[in-house]
């Protein structure tokens, strides 16, 4: 038996979703399982801890091809898991819903939304261990431009604040609500106003270095741009996204930049 799933990157937090929103990427990450281990298995991949869930992972080979870059941002780590979560329950012969895939992947991942999009495609919500798949696709093109350095999440987690103004709370908040109905409704007006945030972005700018010169300075046809994750990848939301990645790439010679978009489909079989 020979089991190939692919799981995409992902874009977490979308602005004013902290912690709650995500969106799947078409960039993937790929496993190719296969009957016949020898028991040299590498049992402290996040991958094969995410298979070993549902199956022994010591009955198998594993091959891993990664293109997702690692501590940048763009969910790596939430792909490897999906991969892992899904290749396992195939092998076991498993039907679990998206949900039970990640109550049984968040230990191993701990961000919901990230391992939300990752598992169920489009643009999620996820509460309470629940994921609500709002849409297929945004109503602007993520554009992302990668920086060379990496970020780890719980640097990126130190330096936001235990409070913060009531007045930036109800900023947040509202803001909030306003990229929930985008999503929805497919709004780019309102899309553009959720992507603003008071509650971590500003705390966060020293590990997304582009991103006040971004969000003061626009590309024409963008609409607006996010720190995706904890960073230090910035995505700029546009309408018009070969003339933004054009100009992106220029502003950024030593940058990737990588015009995505979003796709329906989360981690599954190829």
């Amino acid at each position: 038996m020979t089991i190939h799933v692919r799981a995409p990157a992902t874009t977490a937090n979308l602005g004013s979703g902290f912690d709650v929103a995500g969106a799947a990427l078409d960039l993937w990450n790929e496993v190719v399982v296969e009957d016949g281990g020898n028991g040299a298995v590498e049992r402290g991949h996040l991958g094969v801890q995410a298979f070993a869930r549902f199956a022994p992972p010591q009955a198998y080979s594993f091959s891993f091809t990664d293109r997702i870059p690692r501590e940048r941002g763009l969910g790596s780590s939430a792909a490897v898991v999906a991969l892992g979560l899904v290749a396992g329950a195939l092998a076991a012969g498993a039907e679990p819903t998206a949900d039970e895939l990640l109550a049984e992947g968040l230990e191993l991942e701990g961000h919901a939304d990230n391992l939300a999009a990752a598992l169920a495609g489009g643009v999620c919500l996820t509460w309470d261990g629940r994921i609500a798949r709002l849409a297929d696709t945004t109503p602007a093109t993520p554009v992302a431009v990668v920086p060379t350095n990496r970020v780890k999440t719980a640097e990126a987690r130190a330096s936001l604040p235990q409070t913060v103004p009531h007045a930036d709370a109800v900023f947040t908040a509202g803001r909030a609500a306003l990229l929930g109905a985008a999503l929805a409704r497919g709004d780019s007006s309102l899309f553009a106003a959720g992507a603003d945030d008071r509650l971590h972005q500003p705390y966060r700018a020293a590990h997304a270095p582009h991103f006040d010169e971004l969000k003061n300075d626009l590309p024409e046809g963008a609409l607006g741009v996010t720190i995706s994750g904890s960073g230090p990848t910035v995505i700029v939301w546009a309408e018009r996204p070969d003339a933004v990645a054009d100009e992106l790439r220029s502003r950024y010679p030593d940058h990737d930049v990588l015009q995505l978009r979003v796709v329906a489909e989360g981690a599954g079989p190829v």
